[in-house]
């Protein structure tokens, strides 16, 4: 994630802000120019116009969900939509009527934003509803039926990506993470996943490259319920470790597929970030130099997964090191082995288009 200034008055600015804590002036992210604009309004329409070196630019309008403080986007220009490029694509929010759930609603859209910015800056596709009418992307944030019933289950059907309301609860997020025995659950790593699910039908499924993934993750025609079933009954096999990011990715290929996704995700942000602040990590006592790297590079846009890779290590001991003199556990609970780092590579061409490991047929 990329820092930001005021055009007012340079103060730095997070990609959540609303307002400019130095000048007060509004802020909205515009999508077009990737960049979070301060804002004077308008009188003549009841818009916004940016200020500084954008001050000559069109009166811009922000999202119609800004009423409920859960959205700080500016919808793109000469759209007719009330919504931004995010949240146009709800389907089911909460109800707004009960205490607590507006809170909720903002944790749930600060991820979906934060996901959205990713793939926006990836070039992904993300056809909507309308566009696609069986398999475009919508997401839907149900709470648990009051009567007792079965819960909502996160996960992703043909497109539609819910996220269960309690998961945007800490105190209810962080039962589940210790009752499942999971390193790490967010709501942003929710988001991540279960959009891989997507894109496995986008660029995997509908692109032709199931051979080619097949050969990387594993056979996914095998019976997921199954799957899963024995998988909450026995646990991942022995020395999983090795060839998976999580015990999750053991579950079925599918799964494999996504966390993998997720992780990628996890890595490239987690990077601009590093790249944003200027991060250089050159620990004295490491005196071969193995340790020692600079962040200046665009991770979105990196052509080689490589770039990555050299860059990853170094970032992920240092933040370890840092959570534990606070502390903490460690932030970054992985090892990315060659096995993992293939499937790393994997999804890093799919993203950026570029040829996929050719595929080895057994021979006859």
């Amino acid at each position: 994630m990329k820092l930001f200034s005021c055009q007012s008055c340079g103060q730095v600015l997070f990609f959540e802000n609303t307002h400019c804590e130095r000048c007060g002036h509004r802020l909205g992210y515009c999508t077009e120019t990737g960049r979070l604009l301060a804002l004077e309004p308008n009188a003549d329409d009841n818009g916004w116009l940016a200020v500084g070196i954008d001050a000559q630019a069109p009166t811009r309008f922000l999202c119609t969900n800004a009423e409920y403080d859960v959205c700080n986007w500016l919808v793109p220009e000469g759209s007719s939509d009330a919504l931004c490029m995010a949240c146009r694509y709800n389907h089911v929010i909460p109800d707004l009527n009960k205490e607590g759930n507006q809170e909720l609603w903002r944790s749930l859209e600060q991820a979906k934003h934060r996901l959205f910015y990713s793939l926006l800056l990836l070039n992904l596709p993300i056809p909507t509803r309308a566009e696609n009418p069986t398999g475009g992307l919508v997401f839907s944030f149900p709470e648990d039926p009051e009567n007792g019933e079965e819960k909502v289950m996160t996960g992703h059907d043909e497109g539609e990506i819910t996220i269960a309301l309690r998961e945007a609860d800490d105190a209810e997020r962080e039962k589940m993470r210790v009752e499942m025995g999971e390193h790490y659950r967010t709501l942003l790593g929710h988001f991540r996943h279960e959009v891989g699910h997507f894109y496995w039908n986008i660029l995997v499924r509908d692109a032709g490259h199931e051979d080619a993934c097949r050969a990387m993750f594993g056979d996914h025609t095998q019976d997921y319920g199954a799957a899963l079933q024995q998988h909450y009954e026995n646990g991942p096999p022995a020395g999983w470790e090795e060839h998976y990011v999580s015990s999750y990715a053991t579950t079925h290929p599918w799964e494999d597929f996504a966390e993998t996704w997720a992780h990628y995700l996890h890595i490239v942000d987690t990077l601009q970030t590093a790249v944003s602040f200027g991060v250089a990590v050159s620990p004295t006592v490491a005196q071969d130099g193995s340790l020692s790297q600079s962040f200046n590079f665009d991770a979105y846009g990196a052509a080689s997964f490589d770039e990555l890779l050299v860059a990853w290590p170094p970032l992920t001991l240092a933040v370890n090191a840092l959570n534990r003199s606070m502390g903490q556990p460690d932030l970054y609970p992985f090892v990315i082995t060659p096995s993992i780092t293939e499937k790393l590579r994997f999804v890093h061409d799919l993203v950026h288009g570029l040829p996929l490991p050719p595929v080895i047929s057994a021979p006859q």
